[in-house]
């Protein structure tokens, strides 16, 4: 089944805050809720993602039904790519060293923000490639 197109974005742009404050305050608790919603969004997809929650209950109804639909395994191994980041992130800040937490936190934030800003998905873009890559031609 597919999904709305504009909640995937918006869940990048909750990301991209959420994330540019773990590398503005080095909150390891922070990171690690966001490696929660990572981990949801991996296991359940977008929809089931708290960010997916909040945008199906409280900003679809406002902005209307959707126009455009998106198939949601795309999106979902970006969620599975974000929790690796943020699992190294979490890594780091927790327990050392430090620059690995910047670094991790700072290439999922990059990503994040393409999304939210932009409409380019990397972690997509990924899946994309990795299927043209893996799939047998007969």
């Amino acid at each position: 089944m597919d999904i709305d197109a504009r909640g995937p974005r918006f869940g990048a742009a909750v990301t991209t805050v959420v994330l540019a404050v773990v590398l503005v305050t080095g909150s390891a608790w922070l990171l690690a809720w966001q490696t929660l919603a990572f981990a949801l969004g991996a296991a359940g997809g977008p929809a089931r993602s708290p960010y997916g929650w909040v945008f199906r209950t409280l900003v679809r109804p406002r902005i209307g039904p959707p126009t455009a639909f998106e198939s949601p395994q795309p999106p979902r191994f970006a969620q599975a790519v974000g929790l690796v980041f943020a699992v190294l992130g979490l890594a780091g800040y927790a327990l050392g060293p430090p620059w690995l937490g910047l670094a991790a936190t700072g290439a999922a934030l990059a990503a994040a923000f393409l999304n939210a800003a932009f409409g380019y998905c990397l972690g997509c873009e990924m899946y994309l490639l990795v299927r043209r890559v893996t799939v047998r031609t007969e």
